[in-house]
């Protein structure tokens, strides 16, 4: 049973930083794809940022594009999103996801949340000014 536990969300005012984790368990890491994406109240979930477990360069959404920094712990079977310079409207629900080795991801649908079959519970990212 594949598990995704995020972790590191909270409270930051404008101009901070947090770094968000997730840990797979029971997922067969090394063989395709995860990712993290946002949801705030009203909007679509977005993909922010993905990489390949088994490396190689991550990709990221536009909006985020020099802020946001996705890395990964190969020993730990663990991903990290580190956000710098926090804005308001990054003010969201920040979900962990990984795709299944069967699944089939190119570039262009790397940040497409149909291509990802596990998800964690989400952490919560809240931005004040």
């Amino acid at each position: 049973q594949v598990q995704l536990v995020e972790s590191g969300g909270g409270s930051v005012q404008a101009g901070g930083s947090l770094k968000l984790s997730c840990a797979a368990s029971g997922y067969a890491y090394g063989t395709n794809y995860m990712a993290w994406f946002r949801q705030a109240p009203g909007n679509a979930r977005e993909g922010v940022a993905a990489i390949h477990t088994a490396g190689g360069r991550p990709v990221y959404g536009d909006s985020v594009k020099g802020r946001f920094t996705i890395s990964q712990d190969n020993a730990k079977n663990t991903i990290y999103l580190q956000i710098n310079r926090l804005k308001l409207e990054d003010t969201a629900m920040y979900y962990c996801a990984a795709a299944g080795p069967w699944t089939i991801i190119t570039l262009g649908t790397v940040l497409d949340r149909d291509k990802y079959n596990y998800w964690g519970q989400g952490t919560q990212v809240t931005v004040s000014s």
